[in-house]
């Protein structure tokens, strides 16, 4: 926690001014959501004394199958299958080419207290430090929602546009995935025989950028993650940092939707032994910002891997250290991690927003 301050304070100012550079003056509007898409979670009494780990997961999922009925359950609840577990975007489902649409459930479609059991079961299996996780997913929603009431429009943006699925019925045995995403949102942890053996792919994107109101509460999402990645390339020495920079332009990710498998056959960059002990740990800090979206558990385990293998990882980026402006482009590519992340001009609102894309080369999809 005091490594994440002290990268907050180091780039915090560079970080503001750039941020009020690219939003739009309605930005910090506090607006009031006549939607009732994204309650709060409940507390489910019959799992609270139910061991942690995937009883408690199991516990969860099948109180909120107990909400549904049997047509919302068959909606919910498929056969387990890599072709729906890629079925995940960046764009608003009804952007999302019918091939290629999300499965499961909306919460448009379900009541608020089913929306709320749900909600459970997700934070769950997500992280809880600050800013990542369940708490970052909470501000995506709500990200969407302003967007919904800011010119995008319910019938597109929204927090009721967004889906879960159950690939696979949870169990302590055999293989399922619980996915939940829409726009600029996709979470996927896949489990076999009780463990979880993939939590990736991993995408997140925001608009607006900018820290923005809603309902009276304030939200900035990915922000610790540009500020992470600007600490990361302005901490790097001048002859790191040039090894670092790309002479190609990245105007998207090279990993994202539907791109799969697409990791570059040579990787490119400063390499991770080339790097002094404080510049690999600023490097642990922006993996961190994607690792900890899942359950702290589990994150810990996957942390100790990539760190683990730091000499072999390369850091590389285009564009600005700012990662706040139009073509700012950072990767880190590892012999197992994959992490993307691509400033673009807002959809909505002006300004810049930003896409990124957390891979684990040998298990997305849960290796399958």
């Amino acid at each position: 926690m005091l490594h994440r301050l002290r990268i907050s304070l180091a780039v915090g100012a560079m970080l503001v001014t750039s941020l009020v550079a690219c939003k739009k003056d309605d930005t910090t509007t506090t607006t009031t959501s006549s939607s009732n898409s994204n309650p709060d979670p409940i507390t489910v009494s019959a799992c609270t004394s139910t061991a942690t780990g995937i009883a408690k997961i199991v516990c969860l999922a099948d109180a909120f199958k107990s909400q549904l009925d049997g047509t919302q359950v068959s909606t919910l609840q498929r056969t387990y299958a890599v072709s729906d577990a890629k079925k995940w975007s960046n764009l608003p489902q009804g952007l999302v080419q019918s091939s290629s649409k999300r499965v499961g459930l909306n919460f448009g479609s379900m009541t608020s207290a089913q929306i709320q059991y749900a909600k459970a079961l997700i934070k769950e299996v997500s992280g809880t430090t600050t800013n990542e996780g369940w708490d970052e997913m909470q501000q995506l929603l709500n990200a969407d929602d302003y967007l919904a009431a800011n010119g995008g429009g319910s019938s597109t943006y929204g927090a009721a546009n967004y889906y879960i699925a159950f690939l696979g019925t949870p169990a302590t045995t055999g293989t399922f995935e619980i996915q939940f995403g829409g726009h600029h949102l996709a979470f996927a942890n896949t489990y076999k025989d009780g463990v979880l053996t993939g939590a990736t792919p991993s995408f997140r994107g925001v608009e607006p950028f900018a820290t923005f109101t809603l309902n009276g509460t304030s939200n900035q999402p990915l922000q610790q993650e540009a500020a992470a990645f600007s600490a990361m390339l302005t901490g790097l020495s001048s002859t790191n940092q040039t090894a670092a920079k790309l002479s190609q332009t990245y105007s998207d990710l090279v990993a994202g939707p539907g791109q799969d498998g697409t990791f570059p056959s040579t990787s490119v960059g400063v390499k991770g032994s080339s790097l002094s002990a404080s510049e690999k740990a600023l490097v642990v800090a922006a993996m961190k910002t994607y690792v900890y979206d899942t359950d702290d558990t589990n994150a810990a385990t996957i942390l100790a891997t990539y760190t683990s293998e730091l000499d072999n990882t390369y850091v590389a980026y285009s564009g600005t250290t700012a990662m706040t402006t139009r073509n700012d482009y950072v990767r880190i590519d590892g012999p197992h991690v994959w992490i993307e992340y691509s400033c673009q001009n807002g959809i909505v609102l002006s300004g810049t927003h930003p896409h990124s894309v957390w891979r684990d080369k040998s298990k997305d999809y849960g290796g399958n």
